[in-house]
């Protein structure tokens, strides 16, 4: 690693319950650096990471930034108004965004990259899995809390000790341009974060940008059929694999088309590496999936089955639930779905209109605005009325409604839900409160 992450002894973050940032500073606790961190609000992630040694505040104020840290690492999703960034600028301190501390990582190692506008989260878990049980003894970094990978369940982070480093690749803000490649994974390409890309076009630049800085000897790894890589295909001049003419049909615990293909993917990437097909069938066999992925959470006292997922974007919604409907097809499913962005919900609204085809009944709570300001042109209500104009052209009539908070959904669930019933909360939100709370 470069001497700014080999010297720096005492490092600060600026959002560090961020699932990717807070991989790097759980990377640097175990190298025994001092590390403390800040968040908007607390989370699993900065309870495990209080757990193994960080110090964290939560909240973002002045107050909160060491004066004698030698490097911060901040997210890019942090306004440059905000208190804690500005004092860090104000001191000199070195800054480094989290895409630019993962650059410094990536050129150091082998990289197997795992991009796409969906499923990489599961893909990079799946690869990793693999990796692990085959003795690759990869470096980790994935965008969930990982289940089933012995003593580094309930982590974000695998320190492994070989040349390899297995890591989920971010298309926001193009951050997945700083890393270095040797092998690409694109699961697919959509529509998606155009709150800062211009269209599909632009969207299918930056992942050629990316796929480009593949070596000679590198691979891209895909499948070839999908229309929207085809421009990327074509300008690549490494080898290029096709996932899903080399894989096997996977029998998986999880369920889902894409999960299929996810698996796939990942299959393809084992093979690359020299991994045998009894090792990557047996590991994909028993992979149960990740933190806030179809996740499992309990029953209620009606006996009602909880499992919350973080799908956000229409492609997401509409295949976990796919996923569902195939796990209960004779059950009664209830989805809470928490739009997350305005930008997004607005842009995809006619997406997002046909993507709960599969659930029986569709609960919105108010949009998450994360990032953004309040677009008083964009709501759950009028989501909710492009779901049943949708339903209504498909000749069905499933129960739709807007809530306006939390409370009135809890409210409403505790009095309707049946014995038997599955409810999803869905989003990239907090609505997975609501399931806790029932629980």
């Amino acid at each position: 690693m470069e001497n700014i992450l080999k010297q720096a002894k005492k490092i600060h973050f600026i959002g560090i319950g961020g699932i990717g940032i807070s991989a790097i500073a759980r990377m640097l606790l175990l190298e025994g650096k001092q590390v403390s961190g800040s968040d908007r609000d607390a989370s699993k992630v900065t309870d495990e990471l209080k757990k193994a040694g960080a110090t964290i505040f939560i909240g973002q104020k002045k107050e909160n930034f060491p004066s004698d840290c030698d490097l911060v690492v901040y997210t890019v999703a942090i306004p440059k108004e905000d208190p804690e960034f500005a004092e860090a600028v104000k001191s000199g301190v070195k800054m480094l965004t989290y895409p630019q501390t993962l650059n410094l990582i990536s050129k150091e190692k082998y990289t197997i990259a795992v991009s796409g506008t969906h499923g990489k989260t599961t893909v990079t878990a799946m690869i990793a899995k693999i990796m692990i049980e085959a003795g690759l003894d990869p470096t980790v970094i994935v965008g969930s809390l990982l289940k089933d990978i012995g003593a580094n369940s309930d982590s974000n982070f695998v320190a492994g000790k070989s040349k390899y480093l297995v890591v989920e690749a971010d298309e926001y803000k193009k951050s997945f341009h700083n890393l270095e490649p040797s092998i690409l994974v694109i699961n697919n390409l959509d529509e998606d974060h155009l709150d800062f890309y211009k269209d599909l076009a632009d969207i299918q630049d930056s992942f050629l940008h990316l796929a480009k800085k593949l070596p000679k000897d590198g691979f891209l790894i895909c499948n070839t059929k999908l229309p929207n890589l085809q421009p990327i295909i074509k300008e690549v001049g490494c080898q290029v694999v096709d996932y899903d003419s080399i894989s096997h049909d996977h029998k998986l615990l999880v369920p889902g088309e894409h999960n299929r293909q996810n698996a796939k993917a990942a299959n393809a990437v084992a093979k690359v590496l020299g991994a045998s097909d009894e090792i990557i069938l047996k590991s994909l066999k028993s992979f149960s999936g990740t933190w806030r992925r179809f996740e499992y959470k309990g029953k209620t006292k009606t006996g009602a089955v909880v499992y919350d997922d973080y799908a956000h974007n229409p492609q997401k919604v509409k295949a976990a639930l796919q996923g569902a409907r195939e796990m209960f097809p004779d059950k009664n499913i209830i989805v809470v779905f928490q739009p997350h962005l305005f930008s997004r919900t607005k842009l995809l609204l006619n997406e997002f209109a046909t993507a709960f085809v599969d659930a029986d009944e569709v609960i919105l709570a108010p949009i998450f605005p994360a990032r953004e300001v309040f677009d008083p042109t964009i709501s759950s209500e009028i989501l909710a009325s492009a779901v049943i104009a949708n339903e209504v052209k498909q000749s069905r009539n499933k129960k739709v409604k807007a809530f306006k908070d939390f409370s009135d959904i809890e409210k409403y669930l505790k009095v309707n839900l049946k014995t038997n019933d599955i409810l999803i909360t869905m989003g990239a939100g907090e609505q997975y409160k609501i399931g806790e709370s029932l629980l």
